[in-house]
């Protein structure tokens, strides 16, 4: 019977234990607390209450020892959550560098997933067991929140930017995913499934029905907007070449630089802007409300397979060895 009505959802991923563990530890603690406080308020007003009407307590000049104790024991506990619960944040906030990207658009009322070889999927999410998986995820509209229990993993998907979030299922299964931030009247249908699969039942399932890849219909897009008119592989554009850009440092206009990640590169899009690259002329026109997120996502992901480098990005004009420069976006 309790199978049926389980307290906590299966632990699926690679980091549903250590979740687990720390908050089983501060149920521990709690209950610990409570019901000791409790006892000692209890114990405390049976001995030492009044007798009669003319008692009067004994005066009490208070311990060094005990002020001592009930503050450097408090410390301890919460100084050693402090640091368990941090290791945990930093382990689930960087995702692997072999981890299989996938992109997620939240929207009123649906998850649409897309996977990099063009495999499109709608309040459904398939991966392989053992592979660390990365979503990118966006909203087209309000603020969402994607929540797969079994995994213990949660983000919430803002408009205007990118989330990632990042997993990696243990166990083959069907696990449950939600949208756990109130977005509107049908908020509770906002809900699918993550189909955990073996590598093999993975690449048959996704072998069976791939379409246009994300970087393909990326590349459609920057060519549909013009944007190969400026951003041109011989650097005689006026903005700056994309290939082999992403994940490099880009010198900025005014001073700093700024890694060209996923964020950037939507920002550049958006707010062109917002952060000038070294060298070049703010005269990008922005495309806010005429790019979809999808389509950023489609661009981002046509940037990103022109390569990378992690090489620093000179300054048009400066010196290399090849008397070259390679600029950076926007």
């Amino acid at each position: 019977m309790f199978n049926n009505f389980p307290l906590f959802p299966r632990e699926a991923s690679s980091v549903a234990g250590q979740v687990d563990a720390l908050y089983f530890l501060l149920l521990a603690i709690s209950g610990f607390f409570a019901v000791t406080i409790s006892l000692t308020i209890v114990a405390f007003a049976v001995k030492y209450r009044r007798r009669h009407a003319l008692e009067v307590g004994a005066k009490i000049h208070g311990s060094t020892a005990l002020e001592i104790l009930w503050s450097a024991v408090p410390l301890a506990i919460v100084m050693g959550i402090f640091v368990w619960s941090s290791v945990i944040f930093i382990r689930i906030s960087r995702p692997p560098r072999d981890a299989m990207d996938i992109y997620v658009v939240g929207k009123q009322w649906m998850w649409k997933i897309q996977h990099p070889d063009g495999r499109r999927e709608i309040n459904e999410l398939h991966v392989p067991v053992g592979q660390p998986v990365r979503l990118t995820l966006a909203s087209e509209d309000v603020i969402h929140d994607f929540f797969v229990p079994a995994f213990r993993v949660k983000a919430d998907v803002v408009p205007g930017r990118f989330t990632t979030l990042w997993f990696e299922a243990t166990k083959p299964g069907r696990y449950h995913f939600f949208c756990a931030q109130y977005c509107g009247t049908e908020h509770s249908g906002m809900i699918g499934w993550v189909d955990a699969m073996t590598p093999e039942d993975f690449q048959a399932w996704l072998a069976g029905g791939a379409g246009e890849s994300l970087a393909s219909s990326g590349e459609k897009l920057f060519q549909e907007l013009s944007c190969n008119s400026c951003h041109r592989p011989d650097s005689q554009g006026r903005g700056p070449v994309l290939d082999g850009i992403y994940g490099r440092p880009v010198a900025l206009e005014g001073g700093g630089q700024v890694i060209a990640d996923d964020s950037y590169i939507r920002e550049s899009i958006v707010d062109p802007q917002a952060r000038t690259v070294a060298g070049y002329q703010p005269i990008m026109p922005t495309y806010q409300g005429l790019v979809t997120e999808e389509g950023l996502l489609q661009l981002v992901a046509y940037i990103k397979s022109l390569g990378t480098t992690g090489q620093p990005t000179p300054t048009p004009g400066a010196p290399t060895a090849t008397d070259t420069p390679h600029p950076t976006p926007k």
